[in-house]
């Protein structure tokens, strides 16, 4: 989508992303290797009773489903960061995820125009409607 395409209230939905077992380990043992992510018997024993995804894989998850619905091919250059990030419920193997973001602000910088300023929240959703990611963003758009 293009910067002009967005407009505050809009929302986004996306298709379904399946994680599976050996995709969470991967990414956990390359980049989050705590026992919980890592240790599919040791996990069982744990807080969530079973395997669970990394916080920081979920987020790659969103991006993953956003991009071919909104980001591809527009003019989004950077972010500046998250105002905050939750993960209210784990993402285990097999759960089924799909993305809804919402636009909250869309507008153009004041002292670069140049610039589109996107403010949106993504939330992730398993296949029970459980939300597993929450977080508010700021992307920037290049419009020159």
């Amino acid at each position: 989508m293009k910067f002009a395409e967005f407009y505050n209230g809009q929302v986004i939905e996306t298709g379904l992303y399946k994680v599976s077992e050996e995709e969470i380990l991967q990414f956990a043992q390359a980049y989050d290797p705590q026992w919980f992510h890592v240790d599919p018997e040791a996990s069982k024993q744990g807080r969530f009773g079973s395997l669970i995804a990394s916080g920081w894989h979920t987020c790659g998850i969103a991006m993953k489903l956003l991009v071919p619905a909104a980001l591809a091919g527009s003019e989004s250059f950077a972010s500046p960061g998250l105002k905050y990030v939750k993960w209210p419920n784990p993402v285990r193997p097999n759960d089924e995820l799909s993305l809804q973001a919402t636009v909250l602000d869309v507008r153009r910088s004041s002292s670069r125009p140049s610039m589109g300023i996107l403010h949106w929240r993504w939330q992730l959703f398993n296949q029970d409607g459980a939300e597993v990611l929450d977080l508010e963003a700021t992307s920037l758009f290049d419009l020159s």
